[in-house]
């Protein structure tokens, strides 16, 4: 699949997630996380999960194997906002490794989509759950920065920096 069909179908799924993405979560309700958390996967919500699993998995090896379409894969993460909040990763991994990869892989593609902090923060999950199966981080991380956006969007450091950080023990 090209890039091109590919964009077109993250457009549709984008459009399909929007009003989920944009649904307002009321805050004054004291089990408002509860419910956050008991709640279908957005894409699962809008009956596009395995179309947006197809779409990010495409976009995901398109970003791994080529330099030139980097740029044009962050920017579809960063146009399509509704995707990239609500197409998660899907399916069995051959391996713990592979997991943590593709993960990594996907932080890098989203190039800081809403905010760092919390791409920091899932960063710091993933490689406390990889060490603690045993995946030696560091080279993951090295080889993924060496993929990732070089832009600091948000004053926080680029994507490549962030990626980096998960060298920190927390």
């Amino acid at each position: 699949m090209d890039l091109a069909a590919i964009r077109e179908d993250v457009a549709v799924i984008d459009a399909l997630l929007r009003d989920i993405a944009d649904r307002p979560v009321d805050l004054a309700d004291p089990d408002w996380q509860a419910k956050l958390s008991a709640a279908r996967p957005p894409a699962e919500e809008a009956g596009v999960a395995a179309e947006a699993a197809a779409a990010l998995t495409a976009l995901l090896d398109v970003y791994e194997l080529g330099d030139a379409a980097r740029d044009e894969v962050r920017r579809i993460f960063r146009t399509h906002r509704a995707f990239s909040w609500g197409a998660g990763l899907r399916g069995e991994f051959p391996s713990v490794a592979t997991e943590f990869r593709r993960r990594l892989v996907h932080i890098s593609a989203r190039d800081q989509y809403a905010d760092p902090r919390d791409d920091l923060v899932e960063i710091w999950e993933l490689c406390e759950w990889a060490r603690d199966k045993g995946i030696d981080v560091e080279p993951v991380l090295h080889a993924v920065a060496d993929i990732s956006g070089e832009v600091d969007h948000f004053g926080m450091g680029s994507t490549r920096r962030l990626i980096l950080r998960g060298l920190e023990r927390h």
